[in-house]
């Protein structure tokens, strides 16, 4: 049977139409294209619209009108198609563009993919520019080039202040130079003469591949043998963007908003310390009465994969990208920096935030060594304007998948980055064995298992000279750490409602790629006795406790909600001050039998601030009666801090008037984290097991005193991670 005209039309108008949408589906991932296909489409809509008398028409006259339409439809399909392939055409050509360097007389050198446009200054190693899409240049373009985008070091000899080294190349070179792919060197050699430079040798580079919408940074340090003691506190990557475009800041998919600028913060109030300010006189009115505070977006360092800003016109987004926790300091749950206002976006690859001195790279008279910090991918995109922000954040998260998929990279020119297939793996499966809990066998479930320098039990969360290889355990303790650099590590590991630290018996080594099964792994936590009570879930954070609402002249409604367990509720500035207000005169008094403490445990123990401007020493009481009568023998406390800032606790049993304490957490265990300052909610954890004397107790009921005893200033305290008492064995 032969088909009629009409069959024949519909035929060949939807083979158009499968062959159009097929060349869009293939180039979506070009911006550019899905602009105008989508200006396209918008304008082929409304030639669509039907007039309100076609329906009107009896059904006779549908067939003819359909006949109609489907011509005209074809007609502006065909021309639709055409319009694509031009597109494509174009989109392809540009994405096919050789990449190309060139000298300029200014001593700079520029990069060039066709997509992307990199300038920097030559033989510092400075970018100085970066034209993408409609805007010559993203950096900002009112500072001094110098201070667009950079590396710098914080650094310090023996008994010194602090400097800051930033990082001003010497010498420049061409690493790779092909059609393919450029990667440019820029290094700076340590002048014994000079008091300014750091001593380290430091070679910064930078990688352009073709079809890229965006580039790769990484840098190598080093130190010889004989060089002088040094400490290093920060290491980082700095990029100032356009300040006039970019306000839009996303650092994940519930935290990202309209930000303030630095005109805002400069005529706002400063608070209780620099970073911190109350935004007076803000462009944006909306954002009248918050405060601004960089802390409030930091990540851990798992979580700090992808964040950066967008500008609504054009619509285009600036993205840091990091494929790979393995040289970043202190673990995946150390907490870092992201972006902040200025606009700024930072790549931290080494900093005391959320820690202090105790991650600090120390090294010794004479003492070599040599790492490589990064690559991280730069990472530019783009829309249609008028759209929202989602489409843009989604297209960065896609594209941070794309990066941690490809790792590690196999296009890096340095022979110090290993490639895949000079790399090893690790696995095993964990599981829990304590005879007092609920379930006496159980996995590992979700446990973070990871590879450090050789080292005591839990010393991966100050470890900073060296690689860490971490993962995540399934919900039955099997584990792989994968892509692991040929050396000798510890495995460590710890897992989420059970306390302490797990630390597997040998030394492991890796070679070229090897693979190492260490089969079943069995981890037993610290225990003593049964549980007779506990306050708090041992996961190495204070955020199960109770955080209070902020100073409603003190908020950042970005982060405000009534709910106390609501994710992220503990950003807010100033809750410390809350303590004062909500225990005026008595501290906290907890009930273990009838309190809750999600709503009755604060989430840090602070100082009380007085209406004189000094502050008080605070002390909360546990209050607790004996399950049964008294035993013969020790107890067991176990007490967790999840935080701790230049502070000690002294814990006294029923006597809250002794002398001397039974017990206190050690001057050399006072820390310097800083979390509650910078709403970090967790610092570096700390587990202290004290045996108690039965003779401590009585068979009624009995009080434990926690008294933190310093109180110089407000953010001396303590954040309790979990606290439990067993009874004799």
């Amino acid at each position: 049977m032969q088909p009629n005209p009409l069959q024949l039309l519909l035929i060949y108008l939807s083979f158009n139409l499968y062959k159009c949408f097929d060349e869009v589906h293939r180039h979506r991932r070009c911006s550019k294209l899905l602009q105008q296909k989508e200006q396209m489409e918008k304008k082929g809509k409304a030639r669509r619209q039907r007039p309100y008398w076609t329906w009107k028409l009896g059904f006779s006259a549908m067939p003819l009108l359909f006949l109609f339409f489907s011509l005209t439809l074809a007609h502006k399909n065909s021309s639709q198609r055409r319009m694509v392939r031009k597109l494509v055409k174009n989109n392809e050509s540009m994405l096919s563009r050789d990449v190309t360097v060139e000298w300029e007389n200014r001593g700079q050198v520029v990069m060039d993919n066709g997509l992307v446009r990199i300038t920097l200054s030559s033989p510092e190693g400075n970018v100085v520019a970066l034209k993408y899409n409609a805007i010559d240049n993203l950096l900002e373009i009112r500072n001094p080039q110098y201070n667009r985008g950079y590396w710098d070091v914080v650094w310090n000899r023996p008994n010194r202040g602090s400097a800051t080294d930033r990082v001003r190349a010497t010498d420049f070179k061409v690493i790779t130079a092909t059609t393919d792919q450029i990667e440019l060197s820029f290094t700076k050699t340590w002048n014994p003469n000079s008091h300014s430079s750091c001593p380290l040798n430091i070679d910064k580079r930078y990688i352009l591949r073709r079809g890229d919408s965006g580039f790769y940074a990484y840098a190598i340090f080093e130190r010889l043998d004989g060089w002088p003691q040094i400490d290093v506190d920060q290491i980082r990557m700095v990029f100032k963007i356009l300040g006039k475009k970019f306000h839009y800041m996303v650092v994940s998919d519930d935290r990202q908003r309209i930000m303030p600028t630095a005109r805002d913060r400069e005529t706002g109030h400063p608070l209780a310390y620099r970073e911190a300010v109350l935004l007076t006189q803000p462009i944006n009115s909306n954002l009248k009465g918050e405060v601004d505070d960089k802390y409030q977006y930091s990540l851990e360092n798992m979580e700090n994969k992808v964040h950066g800003w967008e500008s609504m016109n054009p619509h285009v987004g600036f993205w840091m990208i990091t494929p790979s926790d393995e040289f970043r300091t202190a673990g995946p749950v150390k907490q870092d920096l992201t972006s902040h206002v200025g606009p700024t976006t930072l790549s931290m690859f080494v900093s005391t935030h959320y820690a202090g001195k105790e991650v600090s790279m120390r090294f010794g008279e004479g003492e070599a060594w040599k790492k490589v910090f990064g690559p991280v991918f730069i990472y530019l995109n783009s829309g249609p304007v008028g759209t929202g922000p989602g489409l843009l954040w989604e297209d960065a998260k896609n594209q941070m998948r794309i990066e941690t998929s490809r790792w590690p990279y196999s296009f890096v020119g340095s022979t110090d980055f290993p490639s895949s297939n000079q790399r090893g793996t690790v696995s095993g499966r964990l599981l829990v064995r304590d005879r007092h809990a609920k379930k006496w066998l159980m996995w590992g479930d979700s446990a973070y298992v990871g590879l450090a320098a050789p080292g005591e039990l839990g010393s991966w969360q100050t470890e900073s000279k060296g690689y860490q290889f971490w993962t995540r355990a399934d919900g039955q303790g099997y584990f792989s750490i994968n892509n692991i650099r040929p050396g000798n590590y510890n495995l460590y590991a710890w897992i989420p409602g059970v306390i302490g630290d797990y630390k597997y018996a040998n030394d492991i080594t890796v070679t070229l790629g090897s693979t190492t099964r260490l089969g079943l792994l069995i981890y037993d936590p610290p225990r003593q006795g049964p549980t007779l009570w506990e306050i708090g879930v041992p996961d190495r954070t204070a955020a199960e406790f109770y955080i209070p609402d902020p100073h409603p002249t003190l908020m950042n409604r970005f982060y405000n909600n009534s709910d106390i367990h609501t994710p992220d509720k503990f950003r807010q500035y100033g809750l410390w001050e809350r303590y004062a207000e909500l225990f005026p005169r008595q501290d906290l008094v907890y009930n273990v039998a009838t309190d809750d403490y999600r709503r009755h445990w604060f989430f840090a123990h602070v100082t009380r601030a007085t209406r004189f401007g000094t502050y008080q020493a605070t002390t909360w009481q546990i209050v607790f009666r004996l399950q049964g009568p008294k035993q013969s023998g020790n107890y067991m406390l176990r007490l967790a801090l999840a935080s701790t800032t230049e502070a000690v606790v002294e814990i006294r049993f029923n006597n809250p008037l002794a002398r001397r304490a039974h017990f206190l957490t050690g001057y050399w265990a006072s820390g310097r984290d800083n979390a509650i300052a910078r709403h970090g909610i967790h610092g570096l954890y700390w587990l202290f097991n004290f045996q108690v004397p039965s003779g401590y107790l009585v068979e009624d009921e009995n009080i434990i005193y926690l008294t933190q005893r310093r109180h110089m200033g407000p953010f001396q305290g303590v954040m309790y991670d979990y606290i439990r008492f067993e009874g004799v064995q």
